[in-house]
């Protein structure tokens, strides 16, 4: 019969050691340093500000840099004007990316977010508009025609809606799903079962 595995016993006040590695046995890992926190944004003041400001004075809520990004809260009302100045006359003449950000707790519910670059200067900045759930924003396809298909693609994923687009209807979905994926709240395992069954006649196998 094999005997029992000694058992070690810490004296009162002592702290048990850890049993040894069978032999042969990989030492453990050390654990992985923690990752440094990302770098806190600054507020911005430098020339391309004071110009906006100088512009348009209150329609710029607020302006900071975050990993070497300027970015410029705007007026949603006054968005075209602002992004036509942003072409115009500062040089961004290329909106790289149009998308959007959801906060269901905020009373602005969403971030819409313009990438823009400058070949000119080489340089990029992002204009941002706090838009509340059901306010429509200013579609800036008369800027950018890129636009056109980007503002539809927010449409389609969060339901903002762009007043003035030539065409805004959904453009990754069917006309006829309900929601918006890229919500926080959305169900995406419901609607996918309801409209493969209601339009398929299978189950969606979710």
């Amino acid at each position: 019969m094999p005997s029992a595995s000694p058992t070690v016993s810490a004296s009162a006040g002592e702290t048990p050691k850890p049993p040894a590695p069978p032999p042969g046995a990989s030492p453990p890992k050390p654990a992985a340093p923690a990752a440094p926190p990302p770098p806190k944004p600054v507020p911005l003041d430098n020339d391309v500000v004071k110009r906006f400001r100088a512009r348009f004075s209150e329609a710029i809520h607020e302006a900071w840099l975050d990993r070497k990004q300027a970015i410029l809260v705007v007026d949603r009302a006054r968005l075209v004007q602002i992004a036509t100045y942003a072409r115009d006359e500062e040089k961004f003449d290329m909106l790289c990316d149009l998308t959007a950000t959801d906060w269901p707790k905020r009373e602005k519910r969403f971030d819409l977010i313009l990438n823009l670059y400058s070949f000119t200067k080489n340089e990029r900045l992002r204009l941002k508009v706090w838009v509340g759930e059901n306010e429509p924003v200013p579609s800036v396809t008369c800027v950018w025609a890129a636009a056109n298909w980007l503002e539809r693609e927010a449409y389609d994923m969060f339901g903002i809606v762009f007043e003035g687009h030539p065409g805004l209807k959904r453009i990754l979905l069917p006309e006829e799903w309900q929601g918006h994926p890229l919500r926080k709240d959305y169900d995406i395992l419901t609607q996918d079962t309801a409209w493969v069954r209601e339009n398929l006649g299978i189950e969606s196998g979710q």
